[in-house]
């Protein structure tokens, strides 16, 4: 570091290269995605109905839940995160591991907010491409979602009628 860099942070270990290379990852992505849709002549629609943009939603947040905290997904993770500790239900919350790139990638794969944009992007271009499609596996993702309150709502209807 010269005389005249700040750090970006205290602990001067925030992988900015990292980040940057996974932005212009999925800035490239969808710059590639646009390109193809125009040049095939993909007619893109006019309005999402709002029913969609929901539907959109809760498989966005379910399948980034999905990729980023439950323990049948960390052997996609493992590589860039290690094991904190068990959360709640089936929900695991790992913490990035290594430097740079490494740990960028730890980062986005162990924080559902961020792991969302990209799920987004993908459900997004599926529903350009393929809206019928697009549409069942977002109801298939959102009825887990209406699955996951249910339990959890039985849980605790189970532990308040043992008190």
């Amino acid at each position: 570091m010269t005389d005249g860099e700040q750090r970006y942070d205290d602990g001067d270990d925030t992988p900015l290269r990292g980040y940057a290379t996974l932005a212009t990852t999925f800035v490239a992505g969808a710059g590639v995605f646009a390109l193809t849709a125009w040049r095939r002549g993909l007619r893109l629609p006019d309005t999402v109905p709002a029913w969609d943009v929901a539907l959109l939603g809760t498989a966005t947040f379910k399948a980034s839940r999905l990729l980023t905290k439950d323990k049948v997904t960390s052997f996609l993770r493992a590589p860039f995160t290690r094991r904190e500790r068990e959360g709640e239900g089936s929900e695991v919350m790992d913490a990035p591991r290594g430097t740079g790139l490494r740990r960028a990638v730890g980062d986005l794969v162990s924080c559902p907010f961020c792991t969302s944009t990209w799920v987004a992007g993908g459900l997004v271009g599926t529903y350009a491409v393929a809206p019928r499609a697009a549409r069942l596996v977002c109801a298939g993702l959102s009825a887990v979602v209406v699955s996951d309150w249910l339990q959890y709502a039985w849980s605790a209807t189970e532990q308040k009628a043992e008190q």
